[in-house]
């Protein structure tokens, strides 16, 4: 039962940081080198896609899609969708798409002349199954080693803390007046039964060994 509890324990802290890895925002410093719109019929990687955007016939299974293409400081490329959230999960509540698209394609910039940008997303990137992240947001920064401090997670991620440390408080103070003082009473009736049961048996030997005891006539 040792493993299967641990196992069970192991197997949810892994759900719970898959889901929080992909839902937290996350910020990565690239060159955007081109924006383009391409149409895309979502299947079984459906998951991975937001919702149509704001105004769009939801019943509708493909559309266009704005994407963003990017290479990182250490030359890999990465490239991005860009969708509405709307009122649906992650709650980022985006409504600006066609805005964010036209704020990438004006800070294109060439490797000869880079202009660094810092652009929050969610998501991963799987080119397997075809998911992109999507961004939320791009600002311009500096330069590629400007340091970053992701203070929303930070922030997200204490009050989950709290939340988990006063959740296991009230459990273990309910625990202690409710469950603890059913099961002590279930063990001291335990106890006693079993006391009567030893004590039975003994009485019960007892007898049988005056049976034995007695002379044969």
């Amino acid at each position: 039962m040792r493993y299967v509890k641990w196992t069970f324990w192991t197997l949810l802290a892994l759900i719970i940081f898959a889901f929080l890895h992909y839902s937290l925002p996350q910020h990565d410093i690239v060159r955007i080198t081109d924006t383009y719109e391409k149409r895309v019929d979502p299947g079984e990687n459906s998951w991975f896609w937001a919702a149509p955007d704001s105004g769009n016939d939801p019943t509708v299974t493909n559309r266009d899609v704005f994407f963003i293409q990017t290479i990182r400081p250490n030359g890999k490329p990465m490239v991005y969708r860009n969708e509405d959230t709307g009122w649906g999960w992650p709650p980022y509540f985006k409504f600006d798409t066609a805005n964010l698209q036209t704020e990438a394609a004006d800070l294109i910039s060439t490797k000869d002349d880079p202009q660094w940008v810092m652009i929050t997303h969610y998501g991963w990137r799987n080119e397997f199954f075809s998911i992109y992240p999507n961004a939320i947001s791009v600002k311009p920064v500096e330069g590629p080693d400007v340091r970053i401090i992701p203070w929303v997670n930070i922030v997200i991620l204490t009050v989950l803390v709290i939340i988990l440390l006063m959740i296991r408080r009230m459990w273990l103070q309910f625990r202690e007046r409710a469950i603890d003082p059913v099961l002590s009473d279930i063990d001291e009736a335990g106890d006693a039964a079993r006391d009567r049961a030893k004590g039975l048996w003994a009485r019960l030997r007892a007898w049988i060994s005056t049976w034995r005891s007695k002379p044969r006539g």
